[in-house]
């Protein structure tokens, strides 16, 4: 079959397409699934890097959202058939383990799947969107509704917010019904999110997000009336330097949440806000399948469009991990072999 191979880690050359990589063998309670869409994720650049403390068995194929129809099904296996149109839960939460990580993932022809992975697809749900749902569309859901509980009338300033995690926030927090501020890193895509729904965007690279926050919701103040300035919200999987510079924005009891750390994991810290302003830090961590579920619940409903900037052909899928890392895209990378 034709394949994206990973073998060994280290920049974006070592991501190779094979066009005689052997195909997956199934054995009891897998199915075999013909790949119809993949979509990319930053995770997928840390396993190409490698993540420390976590052994990949090479070669690997990456893709952890996967779309596609059963070409076959193994031994014990019921209530699934040759010709089913599924989504694939990334994580097995049964054996363990993660698709493209530790189980070859979905940038191939073919794929090796668990059959308790699998979600029944709705017929007017595309591949694509439904690639474009679990890692992203689950984690956002998670973090701001399962844990987040953002709420109507709610300020919610989202850091990164043209990254795939970033768009889908800004999305349910549309849905709830908050006002949405999306800083991002151009004025490019400051038009992109105002198209896609956003209130107020703001230009990092040229302005300082923390003095635009002031500037028009006010300068947090811990009594009085002046207790509301600031924002309820700040989505943060970014960590880094903008870490502290978040906490600053928050009002009296204002909560950031977190699901990631893109930018850095060991950001400097000042706990003097914390306490003083009352903040939740609140941590998410990826999703879950029940959070999968609401995501196809809300595109199958046409409550939520997935955000695809582009659709690339697997033998391009180097040069979409690539536009990922360099952060030149807007929503989210599929793959289609």
């Amino acid at each position: 079959m034709k394949a994206m191979v990973l073998r060994e880690h280290g920049g974006p050359e070592k991501l190779v397409y094979e066009t005689s990589f052997p195909d997956p063998a199934i054995g009891e309670g897998d199915v075999l699934l013909r790949v119809r869409a993949s979509s990319l994720n930053y995770h997928d650049i840390f396993t190409r890097r490698g993540m420390p403390g976590i052994k990949i068995a090479m070669p690997m194929i990456m893709g952890l959202d996967i779309a596609g129809e059963i070409a076959e099904v193994g031994p014990g296996v019921t209530g699934w058939q040759v010709g089913d149109r599924v989504l694939v839960d990334p994580a097995n939460r049964v054996e363990g383990g993660l698709m493209g990580e530790t189980a070859p993932g979905g940038l191939a022809e073919l794929c090796r799947v668990c059959a308790h992975q699998l979600i029944r697809l709705p017929d007017h749900v595309g591949f694509s969107e439904a690639a474009a749902i679990p890692v992203v569309y689950g984690t956002a859901i998670r973090m701001m509704h399962t844990i987040g509980q953002v709420e109507k009338d709610e300020k919610v300033l989202i850091i990164g917010a043209s990254g795939g995690i970033g768009v889908s926030c800004v999305q349910l927090a549309k849905l709830a019904g908050a006002f949405v501020i999306g800083c991002v890193s151009s004025g490019r895509k400051a038009e992109k999110l105002l198209v896609l729904g956003a209130d107020r965007t703001i230009d990092y690279v040229k302005d300082d997000f923390v003095k635009e926050i002031f500037a028009h919701f006010g300068k947090p103040m811990r009594r009085g009336p002046v207790a509301t300035n600031g924002v309820d919200v700040v989505v943060n999987y970014t960590g880094g330097d903008t870490w502290v510079k978040s906490l600053r924005c928050l009002r009296v009891g204002g909560r950031i949440l977190t699901c990631g750390a893109t930018a850095g994991f060991n950001p400097v810290e000042d706990l003097r806000y914390i306490w003083s302003f009352e903040l939740q830090i609140r941590g998410s961590n990826s999703y879950g399948r029940e959070d999968i579920l609401k995501g196809l619940e809300l595109v199958a409903s046409g409550r939520l469009k997935p955000h695809i900037d582009v659709v690339l052909p697997l033998e391009q899928a180097a040069e979409g991990l690539r536009r990922l890392e360099q952060r030149e895209v807007f929503g989210k990378v599929v793959i289609v072999p």
